[in-house]
């Protein structure tokens, strides 16, 4: 009778171990289906406890907030996928707000050519940090630290801490806020950019060969080198494209905010690296994508919507959005533990 206890105990155990690995294969092939879930039930949950949550206005007001964190995510994605990070991620968007600004209110700049020039200057701005990774071989988060430091220190000096005002700024600038009316949902061209963004990188990562060479890159970069892969290109490729994504990013927040502040931006970067983790984007880079990227955006700006809807004190929604980092990135942990 003990024997066929212990074997009936057995086979149960086996047969959830063997559940679990399934389990675990399943997320590590579809990094996508963990941060999904997570998405479906927190707005499933917060309708429940407010019917407001899941009303038009509502929707649309989380949209807009997530627009320009999902933009800066996107860039920081490509810098995640290559193992890199990227701490300066709000201080190139908010610096080329204010060069924008600034190039058509001060200098008298047209608008389409301040705004060209701004996402010239955002484009460089992370050029510098790939090649300071690249050439000089420092590591990224020393080199994006630093530069953090120096982007809003100049962006203080160029703005002089005096905010731009949409009203006084070409309509160009701030036409990224413009609102487009589908019943009652409103959204913005911001957001219409920010979406076609997502569809162009999902369909580069995955179709193109610098997508390829960008996963490669951050799997094994050794093992990509040996394989004829110009790894320095793509970092500095991935540094770059991301200093436009946060100069579009820019853009995007001047429309948000109908002005250029140079007292925003602070959280951004942490907003974005909690965006990509959360959409289960491997910090150890090699495996995610910018799928992911855009649910981890959205369950950012579903659990802030949600909880403040439910009287949540500010306090407690960066405890609960630090909670998900931390099961998130111990779920990675776990997911990257699996036997191929």
């Amino acid at each position: 009778m003990t024997a066929a206890v212990k074997e009936t105990e057995g086979f149960e155990t086996q047969r959830n171990e063997s559940l679990t690995t399934k389990i675990q294969h399943v997320l590590h092939a579809n990094p996508v289906f963990g941060p999904l879930a997570v998405l479906i039930v927190a707005i499933i949950a917060f309708s429940i406890v407010n019917p407001r949550f899941f009303s038009a206005p509502n929707l649309s007001l989380v949209l807009a907030q997530v627009t320009v964190i999902a933009v800066l995510a996107l860039g920081q994605t490509l810098i995640i996928l290559t193992a890199g990070i990227d701490l300066a991620t709000g201080a190139i968007a908010v610096f080329s707000s204010i060069l924008m600004a600034n190039f058509c209110v001060k200098l008298g700049v047209p608008g389409i050519l301040a705004l060209i020039l701004g996402l010239i200057c955002g484009t460089v701005m992370g050029a510098l940090n790939g090649f300071l990774v690249t050439r000089i071989k420092l590591p990224p988060f020393i080199v994006t630290l630093g530069t953090l430091t120096i982007f809003f220190s100049l962006n203080s000096v160029v703005s002089k801490s005096e905010t731009v005002r949409g009203s006084d700024m070409p309509d160009i600038m701030s036409w990224t806020g413009t609102t487009i009316p589908i019943g009652g949902f409103r959204l913005t061209y911001g957001s219409i950019i920010m979406l076609v963004l997502f569809a162009f990188f999902f369909y580069a990562l995955g179709r193109t060969a610098w997508g390829k060479h960008v996963y490669a890159t951050g799997d094994d970069i050794e093992a990509a080198r040996l394989a004829g892969i110009r790894t320095n290109r793509v970092l500095f490729s991935a540094y770059t494209v991301a200093g436009l994504l946060y100069a579009v990013g820019g853009w995007i927040l001047i429309g948000r905010l109908a002005s250029a502040s140079p007292n925003v931006g602070t959280e951004y970067n942490l907003d974005s690296i909690t965006a990509v983790v959360l959409g289960g984007t491997s910090l150890f880079g090699g495996r995610g994508g910018v799928l992911g990227t855009l649910i981890g955006a959205l369950i950012v700006g579903v659990f802030r919507n949600g909880l403040q809807l439910g009287g949540v004190e500010v306090v407690w929604q960066g405890f609960a959005i630090g909670l998900l980092v931390l099961v998130a990135v111990s779920l990675d942990q776990w997911i990257r533990k699996v036997k191929s």
